[in-house]
């Protein structure tokens, strides 16, 4: 047995820890595997997909909690501030103005370092931005805390995304995303459920406050693996950066892209407009919560039976559907005016976009170049930055000008367009 072969026996029996540090590639491994052992070493793919989601999805629930809590207490503040839908619109779209120019280097970065020292830092601007809206409650500051909430949850979201990426077997990617959708769907129906019950008890300024300790907690459960990925040695860097260009020349990995923004631009306009359109029926903030928490519920639900209908329908027959329902979902929507409809339209609408976005990470990580796959998720954030910065504003307009109707139904428009699209692909 060669002295190579001795050393990496020596090495596998060694505790691995269950996230992405770099190591050096073994010159005797494939190309792929020498790519992989790149960013994460070895994790056989049982224990992978159980432990990675597992392992992190504390850090993630609570740090998507204080973001969503924020998206959804942002919106809230902003109308009892008496702002207009286009400034609501402005709103929301500054949080997504960074990471639309700079999410690809957050994947760059995440594939040199591993996720834990990017998202620490992210973690760290959330609830930094959590403090500052709840310091001064006027558009101004809100604007400015919009930004660093986007900014800092895109890029822990980025990170953590790859470090599941990495980490599971080509096979059981929709397994391993579906797991960790299952911690993204819980953050997203307890996020605005906790932000809704205490605005009304509390007002907006505790609300936030409360957001930051949540992401807090997240970053002290991250500290640990931060300092374990401090002592790993840096990998040098490659003489020469790729082009994004290259990666958007892929055609298999351009369509995923393509379809995973219209996922996300249905998830966040549904975001965007549906408390708007609750609050103009009636509502108060509690109940406002609990319609938000009912589309969590829904994502929960179906990301629970995702594994069973991976088995049975391909990605993208899966992904058209999702997209007619959303659309249909977004006709039926804005004709609601009571509670328990509006909760089962709401519940519906998270069915569909809950099945879409984690088949959409999974085909992201089977098409994209191993050695680039935090890259390609850091151009899919960015592109997904693009469209939440550019439709709110856009429908904003629309919604001051036409209505909050117009909003939905345009929506429903572009999804119905990119149900058509998926299912033509094979």
């Amino acid at each position: 047995m060669s002295e190579g072969w001795k050393e990496d026996e020596a090495a596998r029996s060694e505790p691995v820890p269950y996230f992405c540090t770099p190591q050096p590639p073994q010159q005797h491994l494939s190309a792929v595997q020498r790519t992989r052992c790149a960013y994460t070493r070895a994790v056989p793919s049982r224990e992978a997909v159980v432990a990675v989601p597992f392992r992190l999805i504390c850090l993630l629930v609570l740090g998507h909690i204080s973001f969503t809590g924020g998206r959804f207490t942002l919106t809230l503040q902003a109308v009892a501030l008496k702002a207009s839908p286009l400034s609501i619109g402005l709103l929301m779209s500054l949080m997504m103005v960074v990471p639309m120019v700079l999410a690809v280097h957050m994947g760059r970065w995440a594939d040199r370092l591993g996720f834990a020292r990017p998202a620490l830092l992210g973690l760290g601007v959330l609830a930094a931005a959590s403090l500052l809206a709840a310091a001064a409650p006027s558009i101004a500051v809100l604007c400015v805390a919009s930004i660093f909430i986007g900014s800092g949850f895109t890029l822990a979201h980025v990170a953590l995304n790859n470090a599941v990426g990495q980490l599971a077997a080509p096979n059981q990617l929709t397994r391993a995303f579906s797991m960790l959708a299952l911690g993204f769907s819980i953050s997203g129906m307890t996020g605005p459920l906790i932000s809704g019950f205490i605005i009304d008890r509390f007002g907006h300024a505790v609300t936030f406050l409360c957001l930051m300790f949540f992401a807090l907690a997240s970053v002290g459960m991250l500290i640990p693996f931060a300092r374990e990925a401090a002592q790993t040695r840096p990998p040098a860097a490659p003489a020469q950066a790729a082009s994004v260009i290259d990666l958007l020349r892929h055609g298999p990995l351009r369509t995923v892209l393509f379809v995973s923004a219209l996922l996300s631009m249905g998830w966040d306009v549904f975001t965007f407009v549906a408390p708007l359109h609750a609050v103009r029926s009636g509502l108060n903030a509690t109940e406002a919560g609990l319609l938000m928490g009912s589309f969590g519920a829904g994502t929960f639900a179906i990301r629970l039976l995702l594994p069973a209908l991976a088995a049975r329908v391909t990605e993208w027959r899966a992904l058209s559907w999702a997209l007619f329902v959303t659309a249909l979902c977004y006709v039926i929507f804005p004709l609601t005016h009571t509670l328990p409809v509006m909760l089962a339209s709401s519940f519906a609408m998270g069915l569909s976009l809950g099945c879409g976005q984690p088949m959409a990470m999974s085909l992201l990580h089977l098409t994209a170049p191993p050695s680039r796959a935090g890259e390609a998720v850091g151009v899919r954030s960015s592109i997904v930055s693009a469209t939440q910065t550019l439709f709110p504003l856009l429908f904003g307009a629309l919604g001051s000008a036409l209505g909050v109707a117009a909003v939905f139904w345009a929506a429903a428009a572009v999804m119905a367009s990119g149900g058509a699209f998926a299912r033509r692909i094979k």
